[in-house]
């Protein structure tokens, strides 16, 4: 769930509680990428278990590196390949139990072992891609996957 222990609640009230605080700590700022800057910032202080937070941005028919919190990571990533790459790909939410496992995986962190990537749209095409990694497997579940859709959800907003 989430690392601050100030925020009571079940894990479904806490996302809540983040969507909320996202939508106000965005509210009024044009900058797109000082927006995706804050909202890695915010996911990474307040979801626990993870090493890596950010967004890949779709520019000339591929994935690059956007805003995040972490370790370097991989610049480019194209369509299709590895699970950013297939979020896009495909326009859904890729939620990888165990990354080693997952065809075509593309390790940039040898210490993550799961992962989730939530497609971004703007005005209805592909935008880029919210990435999480953790170095536990199996730490996303379908509550994260709910909440995180909804917090792309309400990013879209503000890019």
């Amino acid at each position: 769930m989430f690392q601050s222990t100030q925020y009571k609640g079940s894990k479904e009230d806490q996302y809540q509680l983040l969507i909320k605080q996202v939508d106000a700590l965005l509210d009024g700022e044009p900058d797109g990428i000082a927006n995706l800057s804050n909202a890695s910032a915010l996911l990474n202080q307040f979801l626990d278990d993870v090493n890596w937070v950010g967004f890949y941005i779709w520019k000339q028919d591929e994935l690059v590196l956007g805003p995040f919190q972490g370790l370097p990571a991989c610049v480019r990533i194209p369509s299709g390949k590895g699970v950013c790459g297939t979020a896009v790909s495909e326009g859904t939410t890729q939620r990888v139990y165990d990354v080693n496992a997952f065809p075509g995986h593309i390790a940039c962190d040898a210490a993550s072992q799961s992962e989730i990537v939530v497609p971004i749209f703007k005005e209805e095409q592909i935008f880029g891609v919210l990435d999480i990694d953790s170095p536990s497997v199996g730490r996303f579940d379908e509550t994260d996957e709910k909440f995180l859709t909804l917090f792309v959800k309400t990013l879209e907003k503000y890019i």
